[in-house]
């Protein structure tokens, strides 16, 4: 039986991080996963989305601008749009298995499975380790309804070869928002149906409301208060039954349902239990340092360990912080202060820090300043119709509580507010910081 210092179940970004930092200080490592080597972010989510978000970008300002000194029809190549994207993703897996080559990192195509407390199973081997990271990412919470089988994932989604005409999303959060203008600047037909009162519940209200123009302006449909209830086949089709609250039920006629109802850590195949690896509603039970609280030898990073905001630097943080813990014995606590959240729309809304009904509920003194500006220089020379900003400052420390954007820039400028937060910049400090002119950071110290 081979033995290996540190097993790590999963390939994406925090078992990268932790890999690399285990292997610098000399520990031998083995890495599994039954998908190709390179995890959600690069390969199914992020990097490959946002391959995709920079061709409507380019449809969306050559829209805006026309008129205003940009003529000629522009629109989405389905087909080479999704080339340009497979260009990044392709060569992902094959450099990662030479990364691993390189590294002295024994690499393993397979489904894992807890073998024992200190040993996992992978196609017909058995791997025992001193120590075993789980980072085996999220994957689609079930739907528990009939026809669920009939519902693509957003992996799907990210592969089609060519684009359906008519598509509904089921949920209304980042995916749902993000595929749906991407998909509607393509040409498709767009229905989100989000059983939440709203759109984007992550996301300020108020800012959600100035971007929602942008969603109708693209003709895409959007039912709140709506629980889909049935997905069944319809000739060459599919059909959407769904009910609404106080309202009919709805029944909608598509070529393509997306699951975009969020996800949870994807455990389900480890067989945790003969790991003696404690779980609860899903979730690894873990203690401050993202160890198992029943099982020490075992680790989680990302989100597998379901403790952090589910987004890439997260993954990246955690694993550090697992490296750390196992290099030099667990003292190191992860820290989520200032972590910035963006949906990719065209234009973005992001946010970092307390939401401003959070931090009405905890008490604080603060004090908010908010506007829509799209009479800014920053969105006129886009010609942008939203631009809009909301920042809570503590009347007391004159520290950044948090900061929600929405328009041009938002996805940059909000990574400046959470290097506020994370590092006690106040709004005197920010103010008085001199920015390029005229770039959207130079808006900041208007935003205080």
């Amino acid at each position: 039986m081979a033995h290996y210092d540190l097993i790590v179940i999963g390939s994406g970004t925090a078992a990268q991080v932790a890999i690399g930092q285990v292997r610098a200080a000399g520990w031998s490592v083995a890495v599994i996963d039954h998908r190709p080597f390179g995890g959600t972010c690069a390969l199914r989510g992020c990097d490959p989305k946002k391959m995709l978000v920079s061709g409507e970008e380019a449809i969306d300002a050559a829209a805006r601008m026309a008129g205003h000194g940009v003529g000629g029809d522009l629109a989405i190549d389905w087909p080479s749009l999704m080339a340009f994207k497979r260009s990044f993703t392709d060569p992902v897996p094959a450099k990662q298995e030479r990364r691993y080559a390189k590294l002295g990192v024994d690499a393993f195509h397979g489904l894992a499975r807890f073998a024992s407390p200190d040993a996992v199973a992978v196609d017909g081997r058995t791997l025992q380790a001193q120590h075993i990271l789980i980072a085996t990412g999220a994957g689609p919470i079930p739907l528990g309804i009939p026809g669920e089988e009939l519902v693509s994932t957003s992996d799907a989604f990210l592969e089609l070869e060519t684009l359906p005409r008519r598509i509904v999303l089921i949920g209304g959060g980042y995916v749902a928002a993000e595929f749906s203008h991407l998909a509607a600047r393509a040409g498709a037909e767009v229905t989100i149906l989000q059983r939440a009162s709203r759109l984007l519940p992550h996301f300020d209200p108020d800012l959600v409301g100035w971007l929602t123009p942008r969603f109708t302006a693209l003709g895409i449909r959007i039912e709140t208060g709506t629980a889909v209830t049935r997905v069944e086949r319809n000739g060459d089709g599919l059909q959407v039954r769904a009910s609404r609250q106080g309202a009919p039920d709805l029944e909608v006629a598509c070529d393509l349902v997306i699951h975009a109802a969020g996800r949870r850590p994807d455990l389900g195949s480890l067989d945790l239990s003969t790991g003696q690896v404690a779980v609860q509603d899903g979730r690894l039970q873990l203690d401050a340092h993202l160890r198992s609280i029943s099982n020490p030898r075992v680790y989680a990073a990302g989100d597998a360990a379901g403790v952090g905001p589910p987004l890439t630097p997260v993954s990246s943080h955690d694993a550090k912080i697992v490296a750390a813990n196992l290099l030099q014995g667990p003292s190191r606590e992860p820290d989520y202060r200032g972590v910035p959240s963006v949906a990719f729309t065209v234009p973005p809304i992001a946010a970092v820090g307390l939401s401003e009904e959070a931090a009405r509920r905890s008490g604080l003194k603060f004090r908010v300043n908010a506007a829509s500006t799209p009479d800014w220089f920053t969105a006129r020379r886009l010609a942008e119709p939203v631009y809009g900003h909301k920042v809570l400052i503590d009347e007391r420390t004159d520290l950044v509580l948090g900061a929600h954007l929405v328009g041009p820039n938002a996805d940059e400028v909000i990574n400046l507010f959470g290097l506020a937060i994370r590092h006690g910049l106040t709004a005197a400090d920010l103010r008085s910081t001199m920015f390029a002119y005229p770039t959207g950071a130079s808006d900041i110290g208007y935003m205080l």
